[in-house]
């Protein structure tokens, strides 16, 4: 497959020598569905903006559809779609009205525009909603229309920032079959970033972890977790003194702190090596207050290569959401 965007040495410093992006070098190929991977504060945002050539990088460059960001901005523009965490619709006009105002924006014909609204209103389930007034939409309908509206220039590639920030975990499942229909009948170039790890885990082909602006590591969802070689057992344990005594249990592949209390344990395998955990905390007396055990998953991949849980969505992304879609009927 070709490469459609490649960064190189892609940086943002803001002012007060704050790095949102540093030395950012990843490469993507033609029709796949690219994950970022990353908490609030991580950079993921920044550098869609610096791809999509919202704004400009402090450094480094990156090559997106053929075009450079730096010298080729319009270009980069005219072959791409974006689809923002905020909603961005009209909720004075029709869906249909939305979509149609967007291909005047691109000097779509309008026969051409006709045809394609029509198109990708059926792709995601709303033809007979295409002619209400989007205030009357409800909070998923509203994002399924955020979705198509990117797609109306008929782009190479669909910029999806937090697509589902804000909507409930049916109608989250709902819009991954969406993305991926998408991306299967239009043969579109997805980059994705989301802090939601099923999100990322359900869609992406690849994906990249960033933290702290920098990528930590990069692979497919299966590799990723793949790569961690083992299960991990958490115990929480009543003071820190039995908390060091359980780091002294031989057999585990590493065990290391996790938190006031508790100690990460990484076996081979948890099934077999359970029994022996559970002997030890009887031998050594020790006074268990939450035992619980992990197959790999992205979670653990991200606490493996960052230290920490994933940080959950910051109460401000929940008032911005309700902001919008205050005027929405549930």
């Amino acid at each position: 497959m070709a490469t459609i965007i490649k960064t190189e040495h892609l940086s943002k410093v803001y002012l007060g020598k704050i790095k949102a992006v540093s030395d950012l070098n990843i490469s993507i190929e033609e029709g796949e569905i690219y994950g970022l991977l990353g908490p609030n504060g991580a950079g993921k945002t920044t550098t869609i903006n610096m791809l999509t050539t919202r704004i400009s990088p402090t450094s480094g460059t990156a090559i997106v559809a053929g075009y450079d960001i730096n010298k080729q901005s319009l270009e980069v523009r005219k072959s791409i779609g974006v689809v923002p965490q905020d909603l961005t619709t009209d909720e004075d006009l029709t869906g249909r009205e939305n979509l149609l105002m967007v291909s005047q924006f691109y000097d779509v014909p309008r026969a051409t525009a006709d045809e394609r609204i029509t198109h990708l209103l059926k792709l995601v389930d709303m033809e007979d909603a295409a002619d209400r007034y989007v205030r009357g939409y409800s909070g998923g309908m509203r994002k399924r229309l955020e979705l198509i509206v990117g797609l109306v220039n008929d782009p190479k590639i669909l910029f999806l920032d937090e697509p589902t920030l804000g909507l409930d975990v049916q109608t989250r499942t709902q819009m991954w079959n969406y993305v991926r229909d998408i991306q299967k009948k239009l043969d579109v170039t997805i980059i994705l970033t989301s802090h939601y790890l099923e999100e990322i885990d359900a869609l992406s082909d690849r994906v990249s972890i960033i933290d702290h602006g920098k990528v930590l590591v990069t692979g497919s969802p299966s590799e990723l977790k793949s790569s961690l070689q083992g299960d991990i057992v958490t115990i929480t344990l009543k003071n820190q003194k039995e908390a060091d005594t359980m780091k002294t249990m031989n057999g585990a592949i590493e065990i290391k702190d996790a938190g006031p209390n508790t100690v990460r344990i990484k076996v081979a395998n948890s099934d077999k090596s359970l029994p022996d955990i559970i002997n030890f905390i009887g031998k050594k007396k020790l006074s268990t207050i939450k035992l619980t055990v992990q197959k790999p998953s992205l979670d653990e991949v991200f606490l493996e290569y960052t230290g920490k849980d994933i940080r959950q969505e910051e109460p401000g992304d929940a008032r911005k959401m309700m902001m919008n879609l205050r005027r929405v009927r549930k």
